[in-house]
This record gives C-alpha cells, sequence and structure tokens, in this order.
C-alpha cells in the first residue's frame, strides 16, 4: 500500500478493509495487519502484540503513536476494539463481505466498531503532525472477557511514559442521529454466584435430608428487599438481579444437594464491587450461603469539562446538534482508561450494533471522520 493510497483513503474505504478482515471476538492477525497498513504510512509507530492464553486469550493488541518532530505537545488517544461479536445466521449478505446497499455499508463491525476507527484513521490522516502527539489505543477483547485486552495497553502505556492528556473512545453512542449522545461515565458491574449446600435425601423421609432450596430462597428474598440508592445527578439508580436458579435434579422424589443462584448488579459512583460483595455476603452467610464474585468494571465517570466541551462544540459545529451528556447503558473498556485520564466515549448511532444486518449511514462515516478530527485539533492545539 502506498502513501498516497492511504492519505486519499475514505472513510467508507477503511471501514470496509477492516469489516472483511473477519474478527470474531478474540481478534488476532489479519484484521490488525489491516490497521497497521493503514497507520504507518500516516507517521505512526505501530507496536502489536499478543499476551495471554486459554480461555480468555490468546488477545493480540496495538499501540500506534505519531508525535512531532520537535515538543510533543499534549496528547491526544483514540481508544477502540476490532473484535467483533458473532454474526449469527439470517444475514441479507455475508456479514464479513462488505456491501453498500441504498445510503449503507452493511458488514459485522460497520458500527461497532470498525466504522468509528475507519473515521478516526480519515481523520489522523487530514491532522498535521506538529500539532502534537496522537495514538491509537486497539484492542482485539473488547467483545469478550477484556482480560489482556486494554488493561494489558495501559500496561504497555505506562511502562513506556505513553499516557495520553485526553482520551477518546469510539463506541457507538449516539442514538437517533450522529451526535445526539456521547457518555461521560458507565455505571460499574459484578455478577455474583450464591451456593447453598445441603444434603441429598428422599422426600419422604425430609428429617434424614437437609434441602438448600428454602435456604436459597430467603436468601434471594433478603436481597431482592436491598435498595442500593436512589441514584445520582449523573446516574440512574444501581440495581440487582437475578440472572440464574440452577439445582440440577432431575428426581421428582430426591431432596437436593446443593442450589445456586447468580446475580447481577450494575452500579453507580456510590459504591464500589468490593463493597457490593461484602453486602450481599452480609447477607447470605448467616443464611447458610456462599458467595463468588467477578467484578467486571468499577463506575466511573468523567465531569463535564474540557473533553465533553470539546466534543459537544465539534459535533454542533458539524451537525448542528445539541448533545446529550449520559451516563446509560452497558460496560465498556473506557472503565479501564478512566484510571490514567479524562475519557469520553462518542461514536455513530447504535441501533444495528450486535444485530443481524449491522449497518452504518455512509454520510455519518464522512461526518464522523470531520468531527474526529475537530476533536483531535482542539484536544491538542486549541482549535478546530
Amino acid at each position: 500500500m502506498t502513501d498516497t493510497a492511504t492519505l486519499a483513503a475514505s472513510p467508507l474505504d477503511l471501514a470496509s478493509r477492516l469489516i472483511a478482515c473477519e474478527s470474531v471476538t478474540p481478534a488476532t492477525g489479519a484484521v490488525f495487519a489491516c490497521l497497521e497498513a493503514m497507520l504507518e504510512p500516516l507517521g505512526f509507530a505501530v507496536t502489536r502484540f499478543v499476551c495471554g492464553e486459554a480461555p480468555d486469550g490468546p488477545v493480540e493488541n496495538l499501540f500506534a503513536i505519531r508525535r512531532p518532530l520537535g515538543d510533543p505537545g499534549r496528547h491526544f488517544a483514540f481508544a477502540g476494539h476490532l473484535d467483533v461479536v458473532p454474526p449469527g445466521k439470517g444475514w441479507a449478505s455475508d456479514p464479513f463481505v462488505p456491501e453498500v446497499r441504498g445510503d449503507l455499508l452493511h458488514g459485522r463491525g460497520a458500527v461497532d466498531m470498525k466504522g468509528s476507527i475507519a473515521s478516526f484513521v480519515a481523520a489522523a490522516a487530514d491532522i498535521p503532525r506538529e500539532a502534537g502527539t496522537l495514538s491509537l489505543i486497539i484492542t482485539g477483547d473488547e467483545e469478550g472477557p477484556a482480560i489482556y485486552g486494554t488493561r494489558a495497553l495501559i500496561d504497555l502505556m505506562q511502562a513506556g511514559g505513553t499516557i495520553p492528556d485526553l482520551c477518546l473512545v469510539g463506541e457507538p453512542t449516539s442514538v437517533h442521529r450522529l451526535g445526539d449522545m456521547v457518555k461521560i461515565g458507565r455505571r460499574g458491574s459484578v455478577n455474583m454466584w450464591i451456593r447453598v449446600a445441603g444434603q441429598q435425601g428422599h422426600v419422604a423421609y425430609p428429617h434424614l435430608a437437609d434441602n438448600p432450596i428454602p435456604k436459597l430462597v430467603a436468601i434471594l428474598s433478603a436481597i431482592e428487599a436491598v435498595v442500593l440508592d436512589e441514584g445520582t445527578d449523573w446516574f440512574q439508580p444501581s440495581n440487582i438481579e437475578v440472572t440464574d436458579l440452577h439445582v440440577g435434579n432431575p428426581a421428582h422424589n430426591v431432596i437436593p444437594a446443593a442450589a445456586e443462584a447468580r446475580i447481577s448488579i450494575r452500579f453507580n459512583d456510590l459504591h464500589s464491587g468490593e463493597s457490593l460483595i461484602q453486602r450481599i455476603r452480609a447477607i447470605a452467610e448467616p443464611l447458610g450461603g456462599t458467595v463468588e464474585a467477578k467484578i467486571s468494571g468499577e463506575a466511573f465517570l468523567t465531569p463535564p469539562g474540557e473533553l465533553s466541551g470539546i466534543i459537544a462544540e465539534a459535533i454542533r459545529a458539524e451537525t448542528e446538534v445539541e448533545t446529550e451528556l449520559s451516563t446509560t447503558g452497558g460496560t465498556s473498556d473506557a472503565r479501564f482508561l478512566s484510571r490514567i485520564c479524562p475519557v469520553v466515549e462518542f461514536g455513530l448511532c447504535n441501533a444495528t450494533m450486535h444485530k443481524l444486518d449491522e449497518a452504518v449511514a455512509v454520510a455519518d462515516l464522512e461526518v464522523l471522520a470531520r468531527i474526529y478530527r475537530r476533536v483531535a485539533l482542539a484536544a491538542l492545539v486549541g482549535t478546530s
């Protein structure tokens, strides 16, 4: 690939190239080579590495950085992921053969989030090198366990002294039209497995057995009565949901030996994952239960300020849309990046993400590239 070909490439062309590389999570290989080939002619130094072992790896990651020849200036980063969820069956066309039908580009990852990455690459091609330091923080493990992805990239940046001043995550945050919503925070997530041991026996001789189900029901009833909070200025109330019950007893005349349930808590910044684990243990253990837990991510908030203001102004300049600052939705890798610098999420319309026939408006790719250019320039040198 020549410099001229890359510099002249449109977001549509770049997105199509990325979609054509099948990259169901965890992604490795061709899709990273494709992105590397786009970035190197633009002056980016690209580092690719694979880490982790089964079952949560191996995962490939990419860090690309372009510094000015003199003073490095401010450092603005774009973060995202090249992995996609499995396409499922029933597509109108091959999900990994990009196809433009009408005004839409179809393909798995068009919205979440190869289209956004392509738009940023197109924007970077139009940003003078002397403006400041630009980087891309790209993982192949956002849609999966997220163990060996962005967290490993953060370790790399910390070791190399390349922590950005500001970071934009290109998740598809827009709802009805491009630019109508950006995310300045996300709720945290913790899953817990509650187990109650009993003693198996015949249902006709209950005095010779110990049924764990009533104890588990009592635990869940107590948990259901908990009100964690009423929400905050920026977050909706935290919620606890029972997501699974399991006994595994195929016999109608046997008292089971054990019963278990799984709960999921999405929580705002009034709590931490660990504080919630301890709260559930305080309920379950006196009633005969044990609790195992996994924290997927902590809540975070980037208060309205410089970065969200820059993004809102860029959106307004290109679309005349007044954006809404929000913390709704699920988790993203911004939960990790928020530990090292201010981070805000903004990207394409999310109506078709993870769905059959995922698609992005071709015009939105072009507009997004212009918005990203404005954001990067304003973040680096204060101009748009």
